[in-house]
């Protein structure tokens, strides 16, 4: 049986607008209950995706793993932070210069919802996400440790001056013209701050978001001496995987993850 999400506009303490977000609950939910829930944060790709809505997405991995993860006794939610489309120019447009630092404060706003008003625990909560998903998990791990305490960053970008400047240049300028929005935007900086546990799922034949990203980032972990961390490598896959065994995979070591970071004991 799938889940129906329901769709909640969450107050933002940044901006008027409300963050809208899909929330995921678990049969038999007892909001009053004295155990806690455990949660998990989806965070989209692309950054300019709708997400929360009641229509079939491109996620439907996704919204099955959610479903799982549900009947597992998780809360899931999956938030359009700003830089989202759909919700006029000025939410689309917030992150320039500083992409990763209004999504991390919607993502903050969201888990501080999650525990108020849907009996989750604080002190059990997990992320993922893939591609920009994949670099707002880092950018919140690395700016805000123990928001999340374990998060998996799927074929994330680590660094905005190595990307596609066709992309980046709409919302950081060119990285010669603008060094400060790209090193404020790019999670490979901010690394020393890792604190809980991370995986890194990383496609060595990405076509998107080249696998030297992930390379980089973790020989700077080696170097800062950080060890609650791993990869998860796969040679013969590009950015959108295509052997169903690789997905299988990859949703099984997310999963472990949480189950090892996010439940009691």
């Amino acid at each position: 049986d799938w889940t129906a999400p329901e769709i909640v506009p969450i107050a933002s303490s940044h901006v008027d607008e409300p963050i809208y977000t899909r929330v995921y609950k678990p049969e038999g939910f007892d909001a009053e209950r004295a155990e806690e829930y455990p949660a998990v944060v989806f965070i989209h790709g692309a950054g300019y995706l709708q997400n929360a809505h009641m229509g079939w997405s491109g996620y439907f991995r996704e919204f099955m793993f959610h479903s799982f993860l549900n009947k597992q006794g998780y809360v899931v939610a999956d938030l359009d932070y700003r830089g989202s489309k759909g919700y006029g120019r000025d939410w689309r447009t917030a992150i320039y210069r500083q992409m990763g630092t209004p999504e991390v404060e919607d993502l903050v706003d969201v888990t501080d919802w999650l525990q108020t008003n849907v009996n989750v625990d604080g002190e059990r909560m997990g992320t993922y996400g893939g591609s920009y998903g994949g670099f707002l998990t880092f950018m919140a791990l690395f700016k805000e440790p123990g928001l999340f305490q374990a998060g998996s960053a799927l074929r994330p970008v680590t660094d905005w001056a190595h990307y596609n400047t066709g992309y980046t240049s709409n919302i950081l300028n060119l990285p010669q013209d603008d060094a400060i929005a790209y090193r404020r935007s790019s999670p490979i900086y901010y690394a020393d701050g890792l604190e809980d546990a991370l995986l890194i799922n990383s496609p060595m034949v990405d076509d998107n978001v080249f696998f030297q990203d992930s390379v980089r980032l973790v020989q700077r972990l080696i170097e800062l001496k950080k060890t609650d961390w791993e990869t998860a490598i796969y040679p013969v896959e590009p950015h959108g995987f295509r052997q169903p065994e690789s997905w299988l995979n990859e949703y099984r070591r997310i999963y472990k993850l949480f189950e090892e970071n996010l439940q009691q004991d």
